[in-house]
Order: C-alpha cells, then sequence, then structure tokens
C-alpha cells in the first residue's frame, strides 16, 4: 500500500473550507486541467453514502472512476473510497483543522495500491509519489487563491447569477468558481432544461421574461467557437449571428424587466483590434479592421438596450484563454512536447493571453466593482510575442521550440482562420482592470504556463 500525504494552511475558518469542498462546483475547481474528465455526476455532498461519478479521458480510451463518501463528521472531514476506477485501492481522506482565527490545516491523506498489487504499487512508488505530489499541490494552491479571492468580496453577498454559454470551456469553470463563492448560479440552456436551468433559443428569438426576474446579474458567454473550422461564408454567417442573435434576445428581455439585474456583463474578444503591431491598446482604443473586428464591433453594440434601461454593461473583451483544456494552448501542447513545436509565421507578432483561473477572478470582479462599465480588456499585463511564447511554453516543458510553423502552412491548412487567430495579433493591455485595482494570479506568461499545466516547483506551489 502507498501512502501520501499533503498539509497546507488555508486563510479562513475550517468551517468556510469545509463548505467550499461541500459546495456544487469544488469537485470541477478541484481536477486536475491537465486531466481530462468528463460525465461527472454527484449525488449528495460530503455525507456518508454521497457519490461522485466521472469519467478520465486519454485519447480516445475512457475510464470510469466511482467514488462514495463516509467518515463524514460535519465542518471537520471526509473519505471518498473508489468502489470502481482504475486502482486495486484508492482511500482519500479530507480533514478541515482549524489553527486559530480565520486560519485552517487542510490535510489530504491517501492509501493507494496500483493495479497489479502490492508489486505493482512498489515498483511504481516513485512515478506515483510525483502524480500525486503535483497534482495535490495543484489543488492545495487551487483552494488557497478561490478562497482568497471569494474573501475579498464576503461582504457582497450571496448573489444570484445567470450565466449563458454555461456549458462551453469558460462557462463551465466560471459556474463552478461562484457556487465555490456560495452564490446562486443558474445556467441558461438551449436543450430542455433541469434543475438550476433555464430554456431559451437565440435562434427563434425565445426567452421568457419572468424567468430572467430576479437576477443580480447576468454573465453572456455564449456564441459559436471561431476555431472550430475553416471560414466558409455560411460559418461566418453562424459566428455573426450567434453572438448578434443572443446577445440582442438578452439585452432587450432585461431592459423589459420590472426588476432589472444590477450588471449585464457580455463577453467580446480582442478580434475587435484587429491586426495592430506593436501599438499599446487600451480600451480607448478604436476597432481595428476585418472579419473579427466587424463581429465584436456588431455584438457590443447589441448590449445597448440594457445599458439605455439603466444596467450596467460591461463588454469583457477576452484575450486568448490559456487552459489545457481547450483553446490554444490545448492544441499547441502535443507538438510542443513532442520537441516539434516553435513560433508561428514571423513570430513578430503578438499575443495577448490570459490564464484561465485569472480570467475567472477577472469577470468575479467586473461583476462585483460597480465603477467599472462599457469595454474592459480582459487580457494580462504582459502580452508575448509568438516567438516568446514558443520560447517560454518550450522552457516550461523542457523541450526544444525552435520547429517554426511558416505562414504558407497555416494558409494552407486553416486559410482565413489561421491568418486570423495565428498571424495576426495585438498588443491588447488591461488597464481598467489594473486601475481598478485587479490583482494576477499569474502576471508572467511562465507564471500563467506552469499554473495551468500544474508545473509549479514545489517551493513555488
Amino acid at each position: 500500500m502507498h501512502t501520501y500525504q499533503h498539509v497546507s494552511l488555508m486563510p479562513v475558518s475550517a468551517e468556510a473550507l469545509y463548505a467550499w469542498h461541500a459546495s456544487p462546483g469544488a469537485f470541477l475547481r478541484l481536477a486536475p486541467p491537465w486531466e481530462t474528465m468528463a460525465d461527472i455526476s454527484r449525488q449528495g455532498a460530503l455525507e456518508d453514502g454521497a457519490e461522485t461519478r466521472f469519467t478520465i479521458r486519454k485519447g480516445p480510451l475512457g475510464v470510469r472512476w466511482v467514488a462514495r463518501h463516509d467518515q463524514h463528521v460535519a465542518d471537520r472531514q471526509f473519505r471518498d473510497v473508489q468502489v470502481a476506477g482504475p486502482f486495486s485501492v484508492w482511500r482519500h481522506t479530507h480533514r478541515f483543522v482549524p489553527v486559530g482565527p480565520g486560519e485552517s490545516r487542510l490535510e489530504d491523506s491517501l492509501e493507494v495500491e496500483a493495479p497489479g498489487g502490492p508489486v505493482a504499487t512498489w515498483l511504481g512508488g516513485s512515478f506515483l509519489n510525483a502524480t500525486l505530489s503535483r497534482m495535490f499541490q495543484f489543488r492545495h494552491r487551487r483552494t488557497r487563491d478561490d478562497l482568497a479571492r471569494h474573501a475579498r468580496y464576503a461582504a457582497v453577498g450571496r448573489r444570484r447569477i445567470l450565466v449563458s454559454g454555461a456549458s462551453g470551456l469558460v462557462g463551465q469553470a466560471l459556474v463552478a468558481f461562484l457556487q465555490g463563492g456560495g452564490h446562486d448560479v443558474v445556467r441558461l440552456v438551449r436543450r430542455a432544461p433541469g434543475p438550476g436551468e433555464i430554456h431559451w433559443d437565440p435562434e427563434k428569438g425565445e426567452i421568457r421574461d419572468s424567468d430572467l426576474e430576479g437576477f443580480d446579474a447576468v454573465i453572456h458567454l455564449a456564441g459559436e467557437g471561431i476555431a472550430e473550422g475553416r471560414w466558409t461564408a455560411a460559418r461566418k454567417a453562424r459566428i455573426l449571428q450567434s453572438r448578434v442573435d443572443g446577445t440582442r434576445l438578452l439585452a432587450t428581455a432585461i431592459a423589459r424587466l420590472d426588476r432589472k439585474p444590477e450588471a449585464f456583463i457580455s463577453a467580446s474578444a480582442i478580434g475587435f483590434y484587429g491586426d495592430r503591431g506593436d501599438e499599446g491598446l487600451d480600451e480607448s482604443a478604436a476597432a481595428g479592421q476585418g472579419f473579427l473586428a466587424d463581429v465584436c464591433r456588431a455584438w457590443e453594440a447589441e448590449t445597448a438596450p440594457a445599458g439605455e434601461a439603466g444596467v450596467r454593461v460591461v463588454n469583457l473583451r477576452i484575450g486568448i484563454v490559456l487552459t489545457p483544456q481547450g483553446g490554444a494552448l490545448a492544441r499547441m501542447l502535443p507538438p510542443f512536447q513532442l520537441g516539434a513545436g516553435g513560433p508561428v509565421g514571423s513570430g513578430r507578432q503578438y499575443m495577448s493571453w490570459i490564464a484561465l483561473d485569472d480570467l475567472l477572478g477577472a469577470i468575479q470582479h467586473v461583476l462585483f466593482t460597480p465603477s467599472l462599465r462599457g469595454p474592459v480588456n480582459a487580457t494580462a499585463p504582459e502580452p508575448a510575442r509568438s516567438s516568446e511564447f514558443a520560447r517560454v511554453l518550450g522552457h516550461v516543458l523542457h523541450r526544444p521550440a525552435i520547429l517554426p510553423l511558416p505562414e504558407p502552412a497555416v494558409w494552407l491548412m486553416l486559410g482565413e482562420m489561421g491568418r486570423a487567430l495565428l498571424l495576426e495579433g495585438a498588443r491588447v493591455l488591461p488597464t481598467k482592470l489594473q486601475q481598478s485595482g485587479f490583482q494576477f494570479l499569474c502576471p508572467t506568461l511562465e507564471e500563467a504556463l506552469r499554473h495551468e499545466i500544474g508545473l509549479v516547483p514545489a517551493e513555488a506551489a
């Protein structure tokens, strides 16, 4: 049997630490982003007999895992035991130990036996220990960071928040993050709604005003993915219409409400600025040229009815979101891990990026900072050229990053989409976020990549 323990101090009481773990989004927040998990379901909270079920995917393969809770002590402890999954034995005890006023100790203790029994466990002990250390360093760091961020806005109290695009990459993470802060989060969905969900159909213009009454804020993230395939005329039309139609429907419905939300935060993108070379761009910069700039301009304009009705509207211009779960970084990791990565095109174009956890924090900050309205750039303070991005990613992965992807190859593989997303760039700066006091967890590219991939040195974790 292999045993492992990880202990960290947390900046909240043991009761608050327990409550965070009991929140509906805690499991997703604790899941390492470099692992692909799907079909997550949870029955109960932390009490004895509660179960969590999920699938871990490795390429086309998937392993089903079922964990059942026991040894529950309210505010102090619970244990999850694997009843189906990849290990012969997995018993994980979580303890929340009071230390002093507003401080506690998180203790994670594991008993693990690998498939194949004690011999296999002993032979793989070093690898297993390294894997667990990487995972629990990440889990404790994210727990501490989330708790600290929620503590900054504790005076705001519990809010009822509606989120569209909740099944997307950012939306899933945002819902889990806000639930960890104790908020009541409701998803706006196109399919038949379940518990905690409301139906809408942007294409048909269907939404019931009565369903929108009583929300303190609406966060609108829905829209057709821009990097899911080549930009045919039909696909470009869907990209535009999905943003324009959905935003118009929500904004006009909000404007009609008797009790309007305090804030309407609508996603936009740094594509608003177009291809701008080395020019530093804050929120006062004019729109650029090209398809994405046109989409963003039209997208943001559709929020006007909510603003005219007195609702605080924020157009969040989101940069390249860094997470191994999807988007640009997920596509870049496989070739870089094989030592076949490098800069794209000339390598001089800027990539204005933001770590996923900082994007969630930025949305929270905008949500609870009444002075912020209009365009807000959601990017890290240090944009990087493509060549620098490749160099830092190679350094973090301990791989060479010298094989460029030539411009003709980008054109051949991706066409207009490749040019707009990979060969063009803009140096976008988060001026409003910084001036309003937002604190980045990952202000530098290396910090962001290490955090999101789970390669933070032990002494910095």
